[in-house]
Formats: C-alpha cells, sequence, structure tokens
C-alpha cells in the first residue's frame, strides 16, 4: 500500500517514518463545506487511518460552485453532506476508515464525537462552534486548525495546546450579532476555499507527522484579488495570562446552558432548530402526515417540506433546517407546528 504514498512519502519533510505516523492518525473535521470538501479530499489522498465528518446541513445548488465533494445527483438524492461527502471519499481511497456524522456539534455532544481524534480540522461557519471546539482542544490537549474564508479573504491559525495560544487568546468574545461577513452577503470565490484548505492540511501534516518546529505560528491572511498575503505573529499572547481558556482553564462553551435550541445559518435565510430533548423520528410516517400540507421528499438520511414561504428539512434526531426566514420565533412557531416540540 506504501506504493499510493510514495511521493509523499518521498519528501524529506515526511519520508516513510512520517508516513507510517500518518497512517496511525484520525482526523475529525467539523464542517463540510468549502473547506472541509477540499481538507477532506486531502486528508483521504493523504492515508490518514480514519477521518470523521461532523456536518448538520445537506446539500444546496449554491454549494456546487466551491464545494468540491458534490454534485448535482447528491442534490437529486436529497443526501446530506457527510454522506455525500463520504461516498465520494470511499471511492478515492477504500483503505481509509470515513465515518460520516450528520449532527450538530454542540456542548451535549461534542466528547463522544470527537473521541480518540488526533486533529480537529475546522470548516465551520460560525464562531459559537469554533469557540466549543477552542474549549474541547484546550481541555483536552488536541491540537486544532482554525480556517475560514469569504470573497477572496481567508485566514487559518493553528492552535497546538500548550505550544501555541488558544483562539481566545487572539479573539476574546464573538464578535456581536450582525458584524461578521458571510458568503451569503460578500459571496465567495473557490479558489480561496481550496486555498486556506491546503494551508490547514500542510500544517495538519506536520502536527500528524510531529513536525512542531515546522508549524506556522501565526495568523496568516490571504487576499488574492488583492494579490496580499500578511502574517500575524501572535506568539506573545501565549503569554497572556488573562486568557479565560487556555490560562484560567474555563471552559465556557463546553458548559450545556451555552447550547442554543435555534441558530441562524450564516446569513443563508435559514434557522436550525433542535429538539429541546432530542428525538428518535421515523421520516416515513413524519412524511405520510406531512404529505397533507406541502410537498413532501424522503429517505433515511433527511425529510423535506415544501411550503409555500418556507421549507423545512428534518433530520432523523429531530433537528431541523427552516429556509425562508431568518427570525427564530418565526422558525421555532414552523417546527412546532409541523414537527411538534
Amino acid at each position: 500500500m506504501l506504493d499510493r504514498y510514495a511521493r509523499q512519502a518521498l519528501f524529506s519533510g515526511i519520508g516513510s517514518k512520517g508516513q507510517a505516523a500518518i497512517m496511525e492518525k484520525t482526523v475529525a473535521i467539523v464542517g463540510c463545506g468549502a473547506l472541509g470538501c477540499t481538507s477532506a479530499n486531502l486528508l483521504v489522498r493523504s492515508g490518514v487511518k480514519r477521518l470523521r465528518i461532523i456536518d448538520r446541513d445537506y446539500i444546496e445548488e449554491s454549494n456546487l460552485q466551491r464545494q468540491l465533494l458534490f454534485d448535482e445527483e447528491d442534490i437529486t438524492k436529497n443526501l446530506p453532506k457527510a454522506v455525500a461527502a463520504q461516498r465520494k471519499l470511499q471511492k478515492i481511497n477504500s483503505h481509509v476508515v470515513i465515518d460520516a456524522t450528520v449532527a450538530d456539534l454542540n456542548p451535549s455532544n461534542i466528547e463522544t464525537l470527537l473521541e480518540d481524534v488526533h486533529l480537529i480540522i475546522d470548516g465551520v461557519d460560525n464562531f459559537e462552534t469554533r469557540f466549543l471546539i477552542n474549549d474541547y482542544s484546550v481541555k483536552q490537549g488536541i491540537p486544532w486548525i482554525y480556517g475560514a474564508c469569504v470573497g477572496s479573504r481567508g485566514v487559518t491559525m493553528n492552535v497546538v495546546p500548550q505550544r501555541t495560544p488558544c483562539l481566545r487568546c487572539v479573539l476574546e468574545n464573538l464578535p456581536p450579532v450582525g458584524t461578521t461577513e458571510t458568503c451569503d452577503t460578500e459571496g465567495i470565490i473557490a479558489p480561496i476555499a481550496n486555498l486556506i484548505a491546503s494551508l490547514q492540511i500542510a500544517e495538519a501534516l506536520k502536527i500528524l507527522t510531529n513536525n512542531l518546529d515546522a508549524l506556522n505560528t501565526g495568523l496568516l491572511t490571504v487576499d488574492l484579488w488583492q494579490n496580499k498575503m500578511t502574517r500575524m505573529d501572535v506568539k506573545g499572547l501565549s503569554g497572556n495570562t488573562d486568557c479565560i481558556t487556555c490560562k484560567r482553564r474555563t471552559y465556557e462553551f463546553l458548559s450545556r446552558d451555552k447550547t442554543s435550541l435555534s441558530t441562524i445559518l450564516c446569513g443563508r435565510g435559514s434557522v436550525q432548530i433542535l429538539h429541546p430533548n432530542g428525538a428518535k423520528l421515523d421520516l416515513a410516517n413524519l412524511a405520510e402526515r406531512l404529505k397533507r400540507v406541502g410537498g413532501v421528499t424522503h429517505n433515511s438520511f433527511l425529510l423535506r417540506l415544501k411550503l409555500e414561504k418556507y421549507e423545512l428539512a428534518v433530520f432523523p434526531d429531530g433537528r431541523s433546517i427552516i429556509s425562508g426566514t431568518n427570525d427564530p420565533v418565526v422558525a421555532k412557531g414552523l417546527y412546532a407546528k409541523y414537527i411538534g416540540m
């Protein structure tokens, strides 16, 4: 099997020992959008032992411009992103164990979903989840790689507990609601997502092969349209004794009372609703009940109900993504009306 990775093992920074180390590692990718798709593709081709893909969403037509693991057939089949990604990646490398988890990462499930991983790759679209990952990373001593992009700009930073500053050293609090740009308000070009993901996985290979001295220790920002690349040195921030996470060891985003039952999704006119007590839905029975009120399609992963103004995507765990509104009150009302609380 090493012939498959021969060119990678020939690289002096990795070598045969490094390749053997990669093949013993488990990596989790949280979020399988533009960053997550490229990261997953590169990791599977690099030969990791196991890849765990965690994503809460399903595929829409607007995703196809930049999310390279998906195609039109995935939309026709109503596939969640994690499942579609798993199917594509398993064809690329059948030797890698690929876990597809269709779920929203939150304080109640993070310890289960990220159990036994050696590295976490950020592909999410919100800072609340990033702060949650940061809490878990610092508490458990598991490195993670922050990444984000919008428009033609992207940013990435390594967080290696006990070695680098954490995200809260750099960004103390969540940005105020409505102040951060999103792909749906500013747009995005695919090359910036591919570049940032590639930078993330280059750093991931260093971590997986224990080449920590080669790590980027700064906050790297790239603007492809303006041809700019800047690096902010954050190493000095590791001496910040006031960091709530890595110095005071207070993990506020891991506490269960931080779990929100409703989340506005990245400016896309959708709200995610969690069932307050969790649920185990029979989607076939639910489809039979809902076909009288709107157009219904379903499979074992997902049910979609199309109404005049709104669309509800419902998952077996009771979670729903309601499109057509940014108002959590409206979304909760629709959930209660058609799914039940």
